[in-house]
């Protein structure tokens, strides 16, 4: 089979045509799938009209499930999430911040997968960064300053009693259920910068948010150097914005980009169906 693969123009991203993901798919068509998504990052397949078996048949070509803490399965199903708010839903937006999937474990998934199932006609859209293209455009002087740093990644700021989605969300109305624990306190060590285990390429790792402090540095100027990376990492020209449609797939690289949720459709219901794809190649060393 070959498959049709259209760029998106912007500064990653393509929709792939071509294939049926609601029957197996055999050892070619993987490959080329996998080609593309290693290429683009990002990879949209339309009008697939797809059940849990064959989000997690899907899931399965490319590796073994990653661990998803922190947020609880849908009912019947271990390893599949729903991102999902209803109409009349008033909390915040999830995952309305700038991040790599759990980037805050030892081993992070290298991709996330997810379904779109109700999808409303306007807002949602969801952003990704390049996060090759902002380290090779990257100015000298930024770059010396990150070069062999490590940063500490951490699931606190979100996930911990004092968090984001701790405890000050316990009279908060949600579609999905989000469990915030003290197992989020726990700390991750990643280099700023690391080499893809697939295709060799280097690339940021990481953004604030998940990343606490820097080795070595203290909080101040640890700060700073986080907040000037994520203002370089993050700008328009290193971003693809992704608009989603209902029975559409998305598989991304979280090794290559960060991502980020929007708003704009207050009102109207959102449900996606997420899976992610463990790390299958140890990291490579600091």
């Amino acid at each position: 089979m070959s498959l049709e693969v259209m760029a998106s123009g912007q500064a990653c991203g393509a929709t792939v045509r071509g294939v049926d993901l609601t029957r197996p798919l055999d050892e070619g068509t993987v490959a080329e799938i996998r080609s593309a998504w290693l290429e683009h990052h990002v990879v949209a397949f339309p009008d697939q009209a797809m059940s849990d078996d064959d989000l997690e048949r899907f899931t399965g070509y490319f590796g073994p499930f990653g661990e998803d803490p922190f947020i609880e399965a849908i009912p019947g199903r271990e390893h599949i999430i729903a991102v999902h708010r209803a109409a009349d839903e008033t909390a915040p937006i999830f995952a309305e911040a700038w991040h790599t999937d759990w980037s805050f474990q030892e081993q992070p998934p290298s991709a996330t997968c997810l379904l779109g199932l109700v999808i409303p006609d306007e807002g949602g859209d969801t952003l990704f960064a390049d996060q090759h293209a902002a380290l090779d455009q990257m100015p000298d002087d930024l770059r010396r300053r990150i070069d062999g740093k490590v940063a500490i990644h951490s699931a606190r700021v979100a996930y911990g009693r004092d968090g984001v989605y701790g405890e000050v969300e316990r009279n908060t109305v949600r579609a999905m259920r989000i469990m915030y624990s003290d197992d989020a306190e726990a700390t991750q060590a990643h280099p700023l910068v690391r080499v893809h285990p697939e295709t060799g390429r280097p690339a940021l790792f990481g953004c604030l948010g998940y990343i606490s402090a820097i080795e070595g540095m203290d909080a101040e100027a640890g700060g700073e150097l986080l907040f000037d990376l994520y203002r370089w990492q993050t700008r328009p020209e290193f971003r693809y914005r992704h608009r989603w449609e209902p029975d559409m797939l998305v598989m991304w690289d979280n090794r290559s980009v960060l991502h980020m949720a929007t708003s704009g459709y207050d009102g109207h219901e959102r449900l996606l169906h997420r899976t992610t794809i463990a790390a299958t190649v140890a990291r490579p060393d600091r």
